[in-house]
Formats: C-alpha cells, structure tokens, sequence
C-alpha cells in the first residue's frame, strides 16, 4: 500500500469514527482504542513525577484521555495520593500495565488483577526479556496475548518493530500494537524510522501507537507524522525541568504531527527544486 492509499485510509476511518470515545470499562476491541486515539493522541504514564499535584497537573496539561498504571504499583499510588480516584473523577480512561514481568505467568496474573481493581478487561502488556535494554520478549509477548486474548481481554502488546512477530502478535488476538521507539527511559527518539513506517504501513487497518524511548516533543510529532494514531510517554514529561509545560508541548508537537499526516505531506525529493520560476530559463530546463 502506497502513502497515499495508507493517508486516505487512516484518514476515512478516522472519520468514521468520531463518535464519543467509549467510556472506561467499555474497551473491548480495535475500534474502541481507535476511537480513543482520535480523542486523544497522546497518552502518559504516571510514573517518576516530582509530586502528586505535578502529575496531576501535567495530565491536564497534555489533555490526554489515557494514563497507564503499573499494576505493580497501584497499592502505593492509592495510599499516597488517591490517584486513582482522581483519575476516575476527571472521566480519564486507566490502561493497567504489567510493567517488570519476565514470564508469561506474572503476566496474565497482573492482567486478572487489573481487571478486577478496575473492573475493565483492555491491557498494556509487557513482558521484559533483557534487564539491560529492557527489551521486550516477543516469543512470550505472543503467548500471553493468546491466552489473555482467549479470556476476553483486549491486549495492547509493547513490542519491538520485527514485521513477522507482530503479525503474530495480530495472528495471536492483539487489538493493538505498541512497538517501541527506542529503550524505555532513554529518549532517543525513533532509532529506526523506516522499519517504524514499514510497520504502520503493513497494518493499515489496526491502531497503532509509538510507545517508550521520546524524549523530545519533535519525535512525537515524527511519529504521527508516519500515520501513528497515538503516541505513549512517560519520564520526557516526568522528568522535564517543567513537567507541566512539557506536557503542553508534546500536546501540541502531536496535533501538529497528525495534522500534518492528514494533510498530505510532499514527497521528498533526490534534486532540489527551485520554487521560483526562472523567466530566462527555457521552460524543458525548470521541471
């Protein structure tokens, strides 16, 4: 499928799906998350802020409509800040994770649990297969999200940009995929944008979002620009300098990013291309 033909698909199914984002709890398949990328593009963690009230106020900040809970971590989260009650009181839809398992085991355990702290059935699945690079373990990533699939959840697997695995992972029941950019925590942006492209042009028709390893509001705004619907975040706000004022800019690098994706970008070009027409030049020498 060409750019374009991609465009016009992304574009037509977006706006077929401008209804309400479905609520918390209702998250069910490919078109519930879709809808949820059209309302907001820009989902965050809530991890490694410098204090409740910050978090808070970097949520608002970044109008996202999705943060992610660690399931690791709720329990603290509650009695610290009562975030989850806050996030449920200003309508934002909560994404567990499984953060820090190793094993397909841990990872369906924490899923369960999350379904019923939450009482939704959608989760972001990570399973770690190197400490170092904190890379995911596609081979079990695939077995979880088959058996999680087959218990009704709607999974959205942290991945790496490999084409075959993730057409297992779609093969396996996956809603979404959510490959990385580059290493969690290391903000170094897409470290392979052409696989990144490949990826989103393969799978045309299922959500899609750039998550883990940005750093800067560009490299957001990079990632919609290839057709991402979303794109997912957490230490480049977390431990900005101004969290809050970071949060405003990837809100805005993100429209401006998907803006510019719906708006049918140039092609680039080998030569340049003088945008002046020369009156002293014959016209077979000016194409």
């Amino acid at each position: 499928m060409s750019t374009a033909e991609h465009q016009q698909v992304h574009s037509g199914r977006h706006k077929a799906e401008l209804d309400c984002a479905p609520s918390h709890g209702q998250i069910s398949d490919s078109m519930d998350i879709a809808k949820l990328c059209q309302q907001s593009p820009l989902w965050l963690g809530s991890a490694h802020y410098p204090s409740p009230l910050v978090l808070r106020q970097a949520l608002s900040a970044a109008q996202t409509g999705v943060v992610t809970l660690g399931l690791r971590r709720i329990k603290a989260e509650q009695a610290d800040s009562g975030l989850v009650d806050w996030l449920k009181s200003q309508g934002l839809n909560i994404l567990p994770n499984t953060a820090g398992c190793h094993t397909v085991q841990e990872a369906v355990l924490l899923a369960q649990v999350g379904r019923e702290l939450f009482d939704c059935s959608w989760i972001k699945l990570e399973i770690i297969g190197d400490d170092y690079s904190l890379a995911p373990h596609m081979g079990r990533l695939i077995e979880a999200t088959a058996l999680l699939s087959e218990q009704g959840f709607a999974v959205l697997p942290y991945c790496t940009e490999d084409l075959v695995l993730c057409q297992e992972l779609v093969d396996a029941g996956a809603k979404a995929l959510m490959p990385w950019g580059a290493p969690i925590g290391t903000g170094q942006g897409l470290r392979n944008p052409k696989g990144l492209w490949e990826l989103r042009q393969r799978f045309a028709h299922l959500p899609m979002l750039v998550d883990a390893g940005l750093g800067k509001p560009s490299q957001a705004a990079q990632a919609m620009e290839m057709g991402y619907d979303a794109v997912l975040l957490n230490t480049a706000v977390a431990k900005a300098h101004d969290p809050v004022a970071m949060a405003e800019a990837f809100a805005l690098a993100v429209r401006a990013g998907r803006l510019a994706y719906g708006s049918g970008m140039m092609a680039e070009r080998e030569q340049a291309n003088a945008s002046t027409t020369l009156l002293d030049r014959p016209f077979w020498q000016q194409a």
